[in-house]
């Protein structure tokens, strides 16, 4: 048991990165609140956790207020895969902003510690590369990504903000692409696409010409550095990338995963998307100096442990969260 329990809300509790973050703080003695809206997530996501005393799961939307009593609140709340943040932009943006002032005021009301889940498509399509938290990025603010984009942009801006006027005890993390078990089969991103693919003997489709570079966090060891960051000093607010900073290219990923499914799927090129990033790669020095954290898990042995995940469950039972899919 901690020496101290707190209670903690976690927003997009039910969803892929959230309900990692509630079974660790399960796990550690915490009383941890779940919210979530369920539009990309699951409730199978914290279906073990329902028995739990210590964990109490809550359907609600954080662009609406909220009233709890809390020690922490982790903000993880928001669709991130394009084509779910893209089916209903203006929600996007109002989830980022309205959820930020809303999780931001409860936490000035109960002198809470607050972390914003922001992410590496503040960078944009990036002129500097690697990035550096220092970069101050290049975003197109019109074009069909920018409602996911901008609204993390704002959320940080209004997270500062609090800080500088209120004295709001804030920690803001920018979140490199991650993989892992839990990942819904459909939200979209390229690890969970071509995963799906490959299993269902499927093409495998590349936007592009497929040399476009991600670097991929497994799961776990994200959480960690998410946990580690909550937990740090208080003048170290961030904000600090979180990523492996392992490149490789979407092409290379493909074929990764059809040599570990053993499927006989095709890489299939289709038309580059509008704003797409070209390269995504994190410095991680920050993180290194100030939490100790580094990733662990090389993309091979990640890969391997998230397509048994995905051979583990019926895809049949899941719904794709939009059309977009």
């Amino acid at each position: 048991m901690p020496t101290t329990i707190k209670r903690i809300l976690v927003t997009g509790g039910a969803g892929f990165l959230g309900s990692h973050i509630c079974e660790r703080l399960v796990d550690a003695g915490h009383d941890v609140i779940c919210l979530d809206n369920f539009f990309t997530s699951q409730k199978s996501n914290v279906a073990h956790l329902l028995g739990r005393p210590n964990f109490e799961l809550i359907r609600h939307d954080v662009t609406h207020p909220l009233w709890l009593e809390v020690d922490e609140i982790y903000n993880m709340a928001c669709p991130a895969a394009p084509g779910h943040y893209q089916y209903n932009p203006i929600k996007t943006m109002k989830t980022s902003v309205m959820g930020a002032i809303n999780m931001l005021g409860m936490a000035k009301r109960c002198r809470a510690k607050v972390l914003q889940a922001s992410t590496s498509e503040i960078y944009g399509d990036p002129e500097v590369h690697p990035q550096p938290e220092s970069y101050v990025g290049h975003v197109n603010p019109i074009g069909p990504r920018a409602c996911y984009d901008e609204g993390k942009r704002a959320a940080e801006t209004l997270f500062f903000d609090y800080h500088r006027s209120n004295k709001v005890n804030i920690r803001v993390i920018r979140i490199f692409n991650t993989y892992g078990p839990r990942m819904h089969p459909f939200d979209g991103r390229v690890v969970s696409n071509f995963i799906r693919q490959a299993l269902r003997g499927e093409d495998i489709t590349i936007f592009g010409d497929g040399q476009q570079t991600r670097s991929f966090c497994y799961v776990d060891d994200l959480v960690e550095g998410i946990i580690r960051m909550m937990n740090g000093p208080d003048d170290f607010v961030g904000p600090v990338n979180l990523g492996n900073p392992g490149e490789f290219t979407i092409r290379q990923l493909a074929e990764m995963v059809i040599q570990q499914t053993g499927s006989k799927s095709k890489i299939v090129q289709k038309p580059a998307t509008p704003d797409d990033p070209k390269q995504r790669k994190p410095v991680i020095d920050l993180a290194k100096s100030k939490l100790g954290w580094e990733p662990k898990v090389p993309l091979a042995e990640g890969l391997a442990k998230t397509i048994a995940y995905f051979k583990s469950i019926d895809m049949a039972k899941f719904r794709a969260p939009t059309p977009n899919y």
